[in-house]
């Protein structure tokens, strides 16, 4: 049972179960994206969403565990979109780096929040085990850029590929890079410079 209160309104009873939770982060993020995650409230989340302003306590218990609980979809996301790209490039990894890049513009209140662990409960099983898949994603696929130079290289050559794309994401979505710019082809472009032991065929 969702709900405590008997009254509901047409919008609360199309959800039911699992799906009010999702409901209620996709709620989020655009209420993130519009007045900012200082902004946010459960009160004014559950209005967005046309549900009872009990629902998110319900769910989240408070809004530090509904930001954790968008934390760790953002980074179940951003695995998910790495691996395809890994996948359908053949295991190019500048095509990771620019898949990372696009998460963040199309994602960016996930992207936001994703990694201001001020905002978490960094304990969290959920969030600790999604967060886990980017960092291996990162890490195991960046090794070959050290060229095979041993454990601290690989970690140095992931860490610089986080870098460049974390960093080229977050001054495109602060509006540090021109307007129009082509994110994604700055990315390539940049990516491309560090990547380029992934290149041969």
């Amino acid at each position: 049972m969702v709900f405590t209160t008997t009254a509901r309104t047409g919008s609360e009873r199309r959800y039911h179960h699992g799906d009010l939770r999702g409901a209620l982060l996709r709620a989020a993020a655009a209420e993130i994206e519009r007045v900012g995650v200082g902004a946010l409230s459960l009160r004014a989340l559950a209005r967005a969403a046309g549900v009872s302003h009990a629902a998110p306590t319900h769910h989240f218990g408070d809004k530090r565990g509904l930001l954790t609980a968008l934390a760790a979809e953002g980074h179940r996301l951003l695995a998910d979109v790495m691996r395809q790209a890994l996948e359908d490039s053949g295991g190019r990894f500048l095509e990771a780096g620019v898949a990372y890049v696009r998460f963040a513009v199309s994602h960016p209140a996930h992207f936001d929040v994703m990694f201001r662990p001020e905002l978490h409960r960094r304990d969290d099983p959920e969030l600790r085990a999604a967060g886990a898949q980017t960092l291996t994603l990162l890490r195991g696929n960046a090794a070959p850029l050290a060229g095979g130079a041993g454990a601290d290289r690989a970690a140095s050559a992931a860490l610089a590929a986080w870098s460049l794309v974390h960093g080229l994401a977050t001054l495109h979505l602060t509006g540090n890079l021109p307007p129009g710019a082509d994110v994604e082809g700055l990315a390539r472009a940049a990516a491309g410079q560090l990547f380029q032991p992934m290149q041969a065929p």
